[in-house]
């Protein structure tokens, strides 16, 4: 039985070029130049193949191995952060509906916005009440911002309960600790 003799090819020599030989049946990209394998230093694919970054195929369209990304703009990704405002407005839109008691922003708030939640607030605490299809849930309908300098943020929201529209204004403020408070809390309308 002849032995086979290992071939010595030009990268055994040559330093500059990679030691492990092509895949088999490696395609070239298209527009890619010159000649030799794709995974040659400071070529088309350099960087590319086993280990080098992502083997995720770069045809996105029909009959590719993994379907195109999504750019419905309607409903916004679980990754986007909306900032301390949109918070403070749903805790203050749960305090103000009756959902949440007032002391569960006792931490908070500072200065005279836990007074003010106490007053617009509704008196009884609240409680597990059965379904009421005529009750209406309020929803938070758009919160908007304003910065009139660094560690301050005057917010507002529109609540709307139904056909009837609520406006909630807020000031926050950023401690020397970086956590956002409460610093006022206005309601005009209907309590919702």
């Amino acid at each position: 039985m002849p032995t086979s003799t290992p071939r010595t090819t030009a990268s055994a020599t040559d330093p500059t070029r990679p030691t492990s030989p092509a895949p088999t049946g490696a395609a070239r990209r298209p527009g890619a130049t010159g000649s030799g394998s794709p995974r040659t230093a400071g070529g088309a694919g350099a960087g590319t193949g086993p280990g080098r970054g992502s083997a995720r195929p770069t045809s996105t369209g029909p009959g590719s191995a993994r379907p195109g990304r999504r750019h419905d703009r309607r409903r916004p990704s679980a990754g986007i952060h909306r900032g301390p405002h949109h918070w403070f407005a749903e805790r203050l839109l749960a305090v103000l509906s009756g959902r949440r008691p007032v002391h569960s922003l006792i931490g908070h708030t500072i200065g005279p916005a836990y007074d003010q939640l106490i007053t617009l607030a509704p008196a009884d605490p609240p409680q597990e009440r059965a379904y009421d299809a005529r009750r209406l849930s309020p929803v938070l309908h758009g919160c908007g911002r304003f910065t009139p300098g660094p560690g301050i943020i005057e917010a507002f929201a529109r609540i709307a309960t139904g056909d009837r529209l609520t406006a909630l204004a807020f000031r926050l403020e950023q401690g020397p600790d970086l956590r956002w408070r409460c610093a006022a809390v206005e309601l005009h309308g209907p309590r919702p």
